[in-house]
């Protein structure tokens, strides 16, 4: 645990008795008051979290959007400035590097936010595949933090509380704007599926807007924990359960995110090799017929007791009141409806596969 780094709001989470604990080589907020209450917080006013663990790494240059679509599956060439795109990082196997997020500043300088637990492994392998390509590659990662600010009032303390005009942002937008003498990066985004917006800004400037919102009294802190159960229940993956470098965006579901259309990017030979051959496994949804709780790595079973997947997450969902998973699969046990077992501990509990997406979504339309 010593050798796990600190964000910039360390100290003001120690302060409020939030539960600390590592995470992606950092020390953060896992709840407060508990995950259930900042669960709801988030689904019905307005949660914070600090993410600031997240990496941020700048590609500039005359060939920025070139490079950036050699190593993304999305395509941001028909993207304007103030969009941001969500995609994934292959590797020449087709597994999945990374995911993340990918703002377009112009073609020439766009920003990538990476998750915690990949910026080493991240930001050698950008610099490894950037050779013969002219661009600069910094990784800002130790000098930004990060705000989400999350769920159907976050507009409404964005504006009321921090002064910050967000109101003509759509969806999957953002905008630069200066913010008590700094330049900050706003963007409608989010990791919960309610509405939401994301901060980056100068450790100064982070500390800045979460003492003001904590002052408020008109919002609630939030912890990992809590991040993780409203991701989960809208089927937004997380890297090292429903993502892997071993595991395809087809596989996990995620074709919409991958332009077989691009002329070329890392990893997309592969991925048409699969989509040719077809996947021999899916990334499910689970319901439990069943108050048992279902969790990360737990076995999937067939009628016949065989071992035919594994639970990727899995909880007693807090907004629906059932007990879900989303699970990995063998390809012909992944239809609507089929009948499963999951296997906790010594037992094993009835399931079916159903709709991944447990939870409706509230994205500003």
């Amino acid at each position: 645990m010593n050798d796990d780094k600190k964000t910039c709001l360390y100290d003001r989470h120690v302060k409020l008795g939030a539960l600390m604990s590592p995470f992606g080589g950092f020390i953060m907020p896992i709840q407060y008051k508990g995950i259930v209450e900042e669960h709801n917080a988030v689904r019905t006013g307005c949660g914070v979290f600090d993410v600031s663990h997240m990496g941020e790494v700048s590609v500039t240059g005359p060939d920025a959007e070139k490079f950036v679509n050699h190593i993304f599956t999305n395509d941001v060439t028909p993207g304007k400035s103030g969009q941001c795109f969500y995609g994934m990082m292959l590797n020449e196997t087709g597994g999945v590097v990374d995911d993340l997020l990918i703002y377009k500043n112009s073609p020439e300088d766009y920003f990538l936010v990476i998750n915690a637990s990949n910026i080493d492994k991240d930001v050698a392998w950008i610099n490894r595949n950037a050779e013969g390509f002219n661009v600069v590659i910094n990784n800002l990662s130790d000098h930004l933090g990060e705000l989400a600010v999350q769920g159907p009032e976050a507009e409404k303390a964005m504006t009321g509380i921090l002064g910050i005009e967000c109101s003509d942002l759509e969806f999957y937008h953002f905008k630069k704007l200066p913010y008590h003498g700094e330049e900050i990066i706003v963007s409608r985004t989010g990791y919960t599926g309610e509405d939401g917006f994301e901060v980056y800004g100068s450790h100064r400037i982070i500390e800045k807007c979460w003492d003001s919102l904590m002052a408020s009294g008109k919002v609630e802190p939030c912890g990992l924990g809590c991040r993780d159960t409203l991701r989960f229940e809208v089927a937004l993956p997380l890297y090292g359960n429903e993502l892997a470098d071993d595991v395809s965006p087809l596989e996990a579901g995620l074709k919409i995110f991958v332009k077989l259309d691009k002329p070329e990017f890392i990893g997309k030979e592969a991925t048409l090799a699969l989509l040719d051959k077809g996947v021999t496994r899916k990334i499910v949804g689970i319901e439990l017929l069943d108050k048992a709780i279902p969790r990360h790595g737990y076995e999937i079973l067939n009628d016949n007791d065989e071992v035919v997947g594994h639970v990727t997450t899995g909880y007693h969902a807090i907004s629906v009141d059932k007990s879900i998973a989303l699970a990995m699969v063998d390809a012909p046990y992944s239809a609507l409806g089929t009948p499963l077992k999951v296997r906790i501990r010594k037992k094993t509990f009835p399931a079916v596969v159903v709709k991944k997406k447990f939870y409706t979504k509230n994205y500003k339309k």
